[in-house]
């Protein structure tokens, strides 16, 4: 059983640059066709100041960073006993090409189903900008199998 000590730890700050082609790049890759995820004229044309960083890529900045790899481990949680459980998103505002954001993390909760086969790690994220302004809170939720 994970220790219920790491309720409340903090995880080190992930920072990502969103960079036009990556964000093109993971729009495309998700089947995105709308053109503000594509095109600049198009993003500018809709009020965004670039490319809108699409719904779920803000996530990436803590697989980029490997804080949830880190996480994990000192957990002791074996990557092959994983599964990804559930996701969630808050958004506040757009994050655009050539922004920087920094993704700050916690473990929320730590329970069990099924006297303890099944342990659920809960995570909280926000992510904020360059400006220090809250763009995205984040929540998911790894299921570990014994």
């Amino acid at each position: 059983m994970i220790d219920k000590k790491w309720i409340g730890h903090e995880l080190g700050a992930s920072e990502l640059v969103l960079d036009r082609a990556r964000l093109r790049f993971f729009a495309e890759a998700i089947g995105e066709d709308d053109p503000i995820y594509t095109d600049v004229d198009a993003a500018r044309a809709a009020g965004y100041a670039d490319l809108p960083a699409p719904p779920t890529f803000l996530f990436a900045a803590e697989l980029d960073s490997s804080t949830v790899f880190q996480m994990l481990e000192t957990l002791g949680v074996p990557l092959d006993h994983i599964l990804h459980g559930e996701q969630s998103f808050t958004y506040h505002q757009p994050a655009c090409a050539g922004d920087t954001v920094t993704v700050k993390a916690r473990i929320e909760d730590l329970y069990d189903k099924k006297n303890g086969a099944m342990e659920f790690i809960v995570k909280a994220s926000q992510a904020h900008n360059q400006r220090g302004e809250l763009v995205v809170e984040m929540r998911s939720v790894i299921v570990y199998r014994h």
